[in-house]
């Protein structure tokens, strides 16, 4: 019997690690999402019963495991160096000239790839195992991402077609496809938390993710561009190189191409630029090397760069269409935030249809009027805005913009914050508004009302079923099964959820009431300082003002949150159905003993997670900041501290080891 396990717990991998290439890779799937994840449950549950036939080359280790303390630094067997860069035709052909000097007067032939907007990274393969994946780092050195790159599904963790090298490592990008890149920051958009700039800022800030469960659910994909330590070196070609690795199941880009000479190398950068933009990644130019390894030892390096390799960069693209109109979309908190509403034009890959002009003085400093024709780019190629307005096209019907003196929601009277460009709807019942809040007030990091998504939400106001945070309580199913599309299932899983959120904590709920000033952060200050929401009802401006970290912005408008009739309102509702948390302080702990004072976390600690020891210090008082300064109180340092601990030496700040600091919060060990 456990014989037939194993066979069949080897046949499960071997058809999912088929499925991972033939989607992640070929782009040609034979099996349906659906498929695909009933042969993972299978494989998941059969490894949780007979765990002594796991493999560490198991497909189920592509979902990530218990966070990590930190990231261990690694030193690359070959240095990864940076790549000079070039910005035009002359160029290219000085360094073909560089080149042919340098190989005396022979002509070498050119492989040519996109440059990949990503994170460069290293994996490194032993006996075809995986069995380090790191970040670039110094070049020299780099952070050791082993866990969080077997969660990339188009990596391979064993490669098993043809004569592989004993050691080898690949050289190449960890980027996020644009879809995802969409995707992730519409969802953080939902919760509140700020957009990443870019898919390259997208997949760094993955990367450092210590729970590789988190960077699962990212979607990261990788192509290789390179080669580090290979032993034994199975050819001399790196356009043969690249056959190789796509024969041993390692995503390379369709777009890699062989040129004989500089010539074919320009034509082939001139045709990248007609279809870079329909890819389903950022790119931003076209890397040029040597063919020959050969060739390239014998050119060398200088001490920053290769001299066999030049990356051609293009110019950020820009289109020009119309600005047919001005629309304004009320934020949560009553924000008018304008946005161009364009004539559809193709940028970047995309149709771009609307853009975001901010507000009144970005309108002002741009000049525009209706009908303009406005010059469109996208940032970080993803995300369009406005960069200027073409006044010799500007029609002779062009049409001022507006700005409203009414809410487009509700028709209430518009009011301009003091001291800001910015003009905000004070109408609490804007139902614009309340869709706002109440999306807001069930994102993640708020109450995290799983099921009750951006849709849903709409439906039930739009209905008048859900006009206050405390109505949410109080949805029964039935009501859920009058909504379009709801079926028995979906409606409970909605209950259940809303059932859920009643066990989250003060922090939380304050967060997600969606006082002005108060984030994620703030709420947890309050939360823990005061402990109730009583306690804060009853706090005087002063009194929440004094408060490490509140100040007395802050605190006027939590204050005042608190004692007009709306705030009152909301609490005494929440109150009614049964959400009231209270947060008590730490067990073992003093008593705010870290009050006023600024902390600093550096490098791998042993009895906490870093967001742990964060929030303790937040919980005593403190704040826990990301750099060293004159103002910092003390600097806690782990294993492996670098400059951060070098900055505390030099600035002549106090430095505390993990136990030290166990000791002085009265934490026991």
């Amino acid at each position: 019997m456990a014989q037939g396990i194993e066979q069949r717990l080897k046949k499960l991998r071997e058809e999912l690690n088929r499925h991972n290439y033939l989607y992640y890779v070929e782009a040609k799937p034979e099996i349906s999402d659906w498929e695909y994840d009933r042969l993972m449950k299978e494989l998941l549950e059969t490894e949780e019963t007979h765990p002594e036939f796991k493999t560490a080359d198991s497909p189920s280790q592509r979902v990530g495991g218990q966070p990590m303390k930190g990231f261990a630094t690694v030193e690359h067997a070959v240095p990864m160096m940076s790549i000079d860069n070039t910005y035009d035709e002359t160029s290219v052909r000085e360094f073909d000239e560089r080149v042919r000097k340098g190989l005396g007067g022979e002509q070498p032939s050119y492989v040519l790839e996109p440059k990949v907007d990503g994170v460069s990274a290293s994996l490194r393969y032993e006996e075809g195992m995986l069995v380090l994946a790191a970040t670039r780092g110094d070049g020299r050195r780099g952070d050791d991402v082993t866990a969080n790159a077997r969660t990339i599904r188009c990596i391979p963790l064993r490669l098993t077609d043809g004569q592989i090298p004993g050691i080898f490592e690949v050289r190449g990008e960890v980027y996020m496809p644009n879809e995802e890149f969409q995707r992730l920051n519409k969802e953080r958009e939902a919760e509140g938390e700020a957009l990443f700039a870019n898919p390259r800022n997208a997949t760094a800030g993955t990367l450092k993710q210590l729970d590789s469960r988190v960077v699962a659910k990212r979607r990261l994909s990788f192509v290789a561009h390179g080669l580090g330590q290979v032993e034994p070196l199975p050819t001399e070609s790196y356009w043969e190189w690249i056959k190789l690795l796509k024969k041993w199941g390692v995503p390379i880009t369709e777009h890699t191409r062989l040129a004989k000479d500089v010539d074919e190398a320009i034509k082939e950068i001139e045709e990248f630029a007609k279809v870079r933009g329909t890819l389903p990644y950022q790119t931003d130019g076209m890397v040029v090397k040597v063919d020959s390894l050969g060739q390239r030892r014998l050119l060398g390096a200088t001490s920053k760069a290769p001299r066999w390799v030049i990356a051609f960069k293009y110019p950020a693209e820009q289109v020009q269409t119309v600005l047919k109109e001005v629309l304004w979309q009320v934020g949560k908190g009553g924000t008018l935030t304008p946005v161009a509403a364009l004539m559809p034009v193709f940028v970047g890959g995309t149709t771009v249809r609307s853009s975001t002009l901010h507000n009144v003085e970005q309108i002002e400093r741009l000049g525009l009027k209706i009908g303009d024709t406005v010059v469109i780019e996208k940032a970080g190629e993803v995300i369009p805005y406005v960069v200027q307005a073409v006044p010799e096209k500007r029609p002779k019907d062009a049409k001022e913009i507006v700005t409203p003196k009414e809410c487009p929601s509700c028709g209430a009277v518009v009011e301009k914050e003091k001291d800001t460009p910015y003009i905000r709807c004070v109408n609490p019942a804007c139902p614009a508004q309340l869709k706002e809040r109440v999306r807001w007030f069930c994102g993640r990091n708020q109450m995290d009302i799983e099921n009750l998504g951006e849709v849903l939400v709409d439906q039930l106001v739009d209905a008048g079923v859900v006009k206050t945070f405390a109505d949410i309580y109080r949805l029964k199913k039935e009501q859920l099964l009058d909504l379009e599309r709801m079926g028995e299932k979906s409606a409970q899983n909605v209950i259940d959820g809303i059932e859920a959120s009643r066990a989250r904590g003060l922090d939380r709920l304050l967060s997600g009431l969606g006082v002005r000033h108060v984030g994620n952060r703030v709420a947890h200050v309050l939360a823990v300082h005061f402990g109730s929401l009583d306690a804060i009802g009853k706090a005087s401006e002063e009194e929440l003002s004094v408060v490490n970290e509140i100040g007395p912005v802050i605190a006027d408008s939590v204050h005042d949150f608190v004692h007009n009739e709306t705030g009152r309102e909301a609490i005494r509702q929440l109150k009614a159905v049964g959400i009231d948390p209270k947060m008590e302080k730490p067990a073992g702990v003093g008593q705010l003993s870290l009050a006023g004072q600024t902390v600093v976390v550096t490098g791998t600690l042993e009895h906490f997670e870093r967001k742990e020891i964060e929030d303790l210090i937040v919980s005593l008082g403190g704040k826990a900041a990301g750099s060293v300064s004159k103002k910092t109180s003390f600097v806690v340092a782990g294993e492996s501290a670098g400059s951060k601990l070098n900055k505390a030496r030099e600035l002549g700040v106090a430095v505390l080891s993990e136990v030290e600091f166990m000791e002085k919060v009265g934490v026991k060990q």
